[in-house]
């Protein structure tokens, strides 16, 4: 799994509306919130979901994305995205390219670990939080980045 100063890998993944969505994309504008997580609708992934969604304005006041990262299909991200109101990237990830290069893959390779990154501008990871079933964790770090933004 990557750790906090490593160079993120580059992606290119469709996101719920068929777009590609590349790296270089996603910190053109400032900092970006790279979050992977199991699978759309689970009782877990809705919440964290839902706690990124209901403080993504604050995001992008500061200056930074929040993209979400799984294996589930194209079509599932669009019915997680309409369901929930997610104003946010959610990309596909079927054949675990991104996930794999992330270090995120679940044990044996079975599901995707919940890691979420903090990738600056030159793709540094300033930031990780690993924690597979509690999202606290994961909002706090979000919420850090609103209090302090990285430069």
């Amino acid at each position: 799994m990557l750790k906090i100063g490593d160079i993120a890998p580059d992606f290119e993944l469709q996101d719920q509306s068929g777009n590609i969505l590349t790296l270089d994309q996603a910190v053109a504008d400032g900092n970006l919130i790279l979050y992977f997580y199991p699978a759309d609708f689970s009782p877990v992934c809705t919440a964290e979901a839902c706690a990124f969604r209901d403080s993504f304005a604050g995001v992008s006041d500061v200056g930074a994305q929040v993209v979400g990262v799984s294996p589930q299909s194209v079509s599932s991200h669009r019915r997680f995205s309409k369901s929930f109101s997610i104003p946010f990237p959610l990309l596909s990830d079927p054949r675990k390219k991104a996930i794999k290069a992330y270090g995120v893959d679940g044990p044996l390779g079975f599901g995707v670990r919940r890691v979420t990154f903090l990738i600056d501008r030159s793709k540094v990871i300033r930031n990780r939080v690993v924690s597979d079933f509690f999202v606290g964790s994961h909002t706090d770090l979000l919420k850090q980045t609103l209090r302090e933004p990285v430069g």
